[in-house]
């Protein structure tokens, strides 16, 4: 099957909460099942459409955890290095972002659904961890 940003665009569409979207980004908010009534956390995660080499379309996956200048950046790697198998810690802007890619041209949309979930609730580990919260 040969995905195309259209495509991963409809699907998420469909099936998740699309806050903004715009030309090759869809910023979304991740909901997570409610354990009770008091926890009702979520995640933004920001999807960009990216092209390698000119011919190649990627997604990537990206979720904001807390702002760069406030955070021993050293130990958020180590923790992201050592507990998560599908993302890396990047700044983008002023925010730490965790973020993950995978290309199109062989994803079936369904298989996006997993990246998506593990990159989110990383994200909220580190956010909780590091910044004490959930701004994002």
């Amino acid at each position: 099957m040969h995905s195309t940003w259209a495509d991963l665009a409809a699907y998420v569409r469909e099936e998740y909460e699309v806050i903004e979207e715009r030309e090759d980004e869809i910023r979304l908010e991740f909901r997570f099942e409610k354990y009770d009534e008091e926890d009702e956390r979520s995640q933004i995660v920001v999807l960009l459409r990216e092209v390698l080499d000119n011919k190649h379309e990627w997604v990537q996956i990206a979720s904001p955890v807390g702002l760069a200048a406030s955070v021993d950046l050293a130990a958020l790697l180590r923790e992201v290095g050592h507990g998560s198998i599908a993302c890396g810690a990047a700044i983008m802007g002023d925010h730490v972002v965790l973020r993950h890619s995978l290309p199109l041209r062989d994803l079936d949309v369904h298989e996006f659904d997993d990246p998506l979930a593990l990159l989110a609730g990383t994200a909220d580990q580190i956010e909780e961890m590091f910044f004490g919260g959930d701004g994002y």
